[in-house]
């Protein structure tokens, strides 16, 4: 089995350089966002959470590893929920702070600095609970779904997007894509429908959107030619073409049916109730 892939991203400085009009512009060329995000959410999927979640005002959301603020910002708005975000970089919260405030969203939106494995909410606090491709960045995967499962309250509902391993690599040159290509722990070690049973959830929905996926890694890619020259100005040579090599590689990969990306949606299994013996 495959423990880690991918390289780790350096994410604090990816918030930053996401937030330039460039990276903007392609990001609302790839998902139809323009928040500088990281995960591979799409305004469609986003709508789509909205739905399946029931989002109204007076909801409480969680999102996980909420960067710079995408999808869970505009969830807030599109619905009027509260929500608070977290994540560990503190670049990207501050902008997610920002954005909120430029956005109404400061009386209903919350920013704190917190690892998922070990979150730092009273339990039963949240009604929703939404991460995107935030498993598949962390080795403590179990340890994650355990706390959204202990914030949870009775009626909750979870959503999760993962890139995940699809199956094993064929050979040398498999396991060589995958070093190169991200996230850097796609190999979750069992299914995830395994990994909610474990964690006291269950799955409601399960929904392969590799083939989005892969539709969006060559708008990146494509788009990434295209401006080529823009992109070496704001990145680097060497930048511009670790990137470009690393999405080729995730792209790829993906093509090929090594990696894979879902969309979860779960509800947390309730302790039995025993009455005195």
């Amino acid at each position: 089995m495959v423990a880690c892939a991918g390289a780790a991203c350096n994410f604090a400085r990816d918030y930053e350089i996401a937030q330039e009009p460039l990276m903007r512009e392609i990001e609302r060329c790839v998902r139809g966002s323009d928040y500088g995000a990281t995960s591979w959410t799409t305004r469609e999927q986003a709508e789509q959470a909205a739905a399946r979640f029931g989002l109204v005002r007076g909801l409480r959301l969680l999102e996980l590893g909420a960067g710079s603020g995408w999808p869970a910002l505009f969830l807030a708005m599109l619905s009027g929920c509260d929500v608070a975000l977290t994540d560990l970089p503190l670049s990207g919260l501050r902008i997610a702070r920002e954005r909120a405030a430029r956005d109404g969203l400061d009386s209903r939106c919350s920013v704190l600095a917190a690892d998922g494995a070990t979150l730092p909410f009273a339990d039963h606090s949240f009604d929703c609970i939404h991460h995107a491709d935030v498993l598949c960045c962390m080795d403590r995967k179990r340890e994650m779904l355990r706390e959204c499962w202990r914030v949870a309250r009775a009626a909750a509902r979870m959503e999760f997007s993962v890139i995940s391993l699809a199956r094993e690599p064929d050979g040398d040159g498999e396991r060589r894509l995958l070093q190169r290509s991200g996230p850097p722990y796609p190999d979750a070690g069992a299914d995830y429908t395994i990994l909610l049973e474990e964690t006291h959830w269950t799955m409601h929905e399960r929904i392969d959107v590799t083939a989005e996926f892969v539709r969006c890694m060559e708008v990146l890619l494509e788009e990434s030619h295209a401006r080529r020259s823009m992109l070496v100005e704001l990145l680097g040579e060497e930048d511009y073409a670790e990137r470009l090599e690393r999405r080729s590689s995730t792209h790829a990969a993906a093509a090929c049916g090594l990696l894979r990306r879902e969309i979860f949606f779960a509800y947390p299994i309730q302790p039995i109730e025993r009455g005195p013996s």
